[in-house]
C-alpha cells in the first residue's frame, strides 16, 4: 500500500539521518583528539555498514553478512593500528541496525548464527579500550547498542508472528462461513431438485408436458448449484450448525437504516430487481456491513456516508465511502477488511480499501453474478 510504502521511505531517511549524525559527531571528537586520519578508517568502515544498514531488506543475508565482516575487520585494523576503539558509534548502531533486521526476518538458525556474530564484534572492542581514553564507554555503547537491536527484533518478530496468526485465523474463519453459505445453497437446490424429480414421476405417465416442466427445473437448480460450487471449490466446511446467511436487498436498506440512527446520515443507492446468486447476495450485504462498522468504529464524525450498489454486465459493484479528515490511513484497515477480502476474492472478485483524494475513505468491492 502508499502508505506503508511512505512509512518505509520515511523511517529509511531517519536512519540515514541519524547515522549521519553519528559518523559526523566521531568524526569531529577524534579530529579534536587523534587527528582526522585516524578517523578514516573507522569512519570508512561506519559508512559501508550503514549503507548495507539502510538497504538491507533487499539482499537481507548478504547484507547482514557483509556488515558483520567489514565491522569485525575495522575491530581488527583498530586493534593491528593502534587506532580509535572499533565499533564507534555510527557503526555499533549500524550493526545493531543489521542483527535486529536479521533476528526479525530470518529462520532462528540464521538469526541465531547472526545476533552471535553481532557480539562478538561489539566485544571486539574491549580488548582495545582504553580506561582513561573514553574506551570503556565505547564498550558500553557497543554492548547496549547490540543489546537493543537484538531486543527490538524479537519483539518485531513476535509481533509479526502474532499478526500472521491473527491473519490467517480471520481467513480459516472466512473460509469456513463462506462455505457453511454454500451448503445451505446447494442443499436448496438440491431439494428442490428431488421434488421436482418425484413430482415428474408421480405426473409423468398421465401428463408428459408437465413431466417435461419439472425436468427443466431440475436442470436449471442443478446448474445453479454447480456453478455455486465452482466458486467456492476447495473450501472446507465447519460441521458446527450455524444459521443461513442469504441477506437480500432489503436487509441492505434496514442495516442502513440501523446505521443511520446510530452514524452520520447515509446515502443509499440500489439496483432494482435483481437476481443474484445467494452467496453473492450475502456477500454484498457483508461489503457494507463491514464497511459502515468501519465507518462507525473510526470515522464517527463523518458528515456524509454513501452506499452505491449498482448491476453491471456481469458483476455487482459495491462501494462505501466517507468524507471523515484527519485519520491515518494505518487505523482504518484491519483484520475485518482482510477476511471481507478472502471472501471476495473465493468468488472471483477484487477489492480495494483506501483513502479518497482530498479526505474520507473508499471500500470498494467487485463480485462477479455471471457465469465462471
Amino acid at each position: 500500500m502508499a502508505t506503508e510504502r511512505i512509512t518505509r521511505v520515511a523511517a529509511t531517511a531517519g536512519l540515514a539521518v541519524v547515522l549521519l549524525a553519528a559518523i559526523g559527531v566521531q568524526a569531529v571528537a577524534i579530529a579534536a583528539s587523534w587527528g582526522l586520519r585516524y578517523w578514516l578508517p573507522g569512519g570508512a568502515a561506519a559508512v559501508v555498514v550503514g549503507v548495507l544498514a539502510l538497504v538491507r531488506d533487499r539482499q537481507r543475508v548478504v547484507a547482514v553478512t557483509a556488515g558483520l565482516v567489514v565491522a569485525g575487520s575495522a575491530v581488527v585494523a583498530a586493534r593491528l593500528f593502534d587506532l580509535p576503539t572499533e565499533p564507534g558509534p555510527a557503526l555499533a548502531l549500524a550493526s545493531a541496525v543489521l542483527v535486529g533486521s536479521a533476528v526479525r526476518a530470518l529462520p532462528p538458525p540464521p538469526a541465531g548464527l547472526i545476533a552471535a556474530g553481532g557480539l562478538a564484534v561489539a566485544a571486539g572492542a574491549w580488548p582495545a579500550a582504553r580506561p582513561g581514553a573514553g574506551g570503556s564507554g565505547v564498550v558500553a555503547l557497543n554492548g547496549l547498542c547490540w543489546l537493543g537491536g537484538v531486543a527490538a527484533g524479537l519483539t518485531l518478530r513476535l509481533l509479526d508472528e502474532r499478526a500472521k496468526v491473527t491473519a490467517e485465523r480471520v481467513r480459516r474463519d472466512e473460509r469456513l462461513e463462506l462455505a457453511r453459505e454454500l451448503h445451505d445453497v446447494v442443499a436448496h437446490h438440491v431439494t428442490g431438485m428431488v421434488v421436482q424429480a418425484q413430482a415428474a414421476h408421480l405426473v409423468g405417465r398421465r401428463d408428459p408436458a408437465r413431466a417435461t416442466e419439472s425436468l427443466a427445473g431440475i436442470e436449471a437448480a442443478g446448474g445453479e448449484a454447480m456453478r455455486a460450487m465452482r466458486r467456492l471449490v476447495g473450501l472446507l466446511r465447519d460441521t458446527a450448525d450455524a444459521p443461513p446467511a442469504s441477506a437480500g436487498t432489503e436487509q441492505i436498506e434496514e442495516l442502513v437504516e440501523r446505521f443511520r440512527r446510530q452514524g452520520p446520515p447515509v446515502r443509499l443507492r440500489l439496483p432494482g430487481e435483481t437476481t443474484w446468486p445467494p452467496e453473492v447476495t450475502s456477500t454484498v450485504h457483508r461489503i457494507v456491513r463491514e464497511a459502515l462498522t468501519n465507518v462507525a468504529r473510526h470515522a464517527p464524525h463523518a458528515g456524509q456516508v454513501t452506499v452505491d450498489v449498482a448491476q453491471e454486465p456481469d458483476a455487482v459493484v459495491v462501494e462505501v465511502t466517507d468524507d471523515a479528515s484527519g485519520i491515518p490511513a494505518e487505523q482504518r484497515g484491519g483484520y475485518g477488511l482482510l477476511g471481507l477480502r478472502e471472501r471476495v476474492e473465493a468468488l472471483g472478485g477484487t477489492l480495494h480499501a483506501g483513502p479518497r483524494p482530498g479526505a474520507g475513505w473508499s471500500v470498494r468491492a467487485s463480485v462477479p453474478c455471471g457465469r465462471p
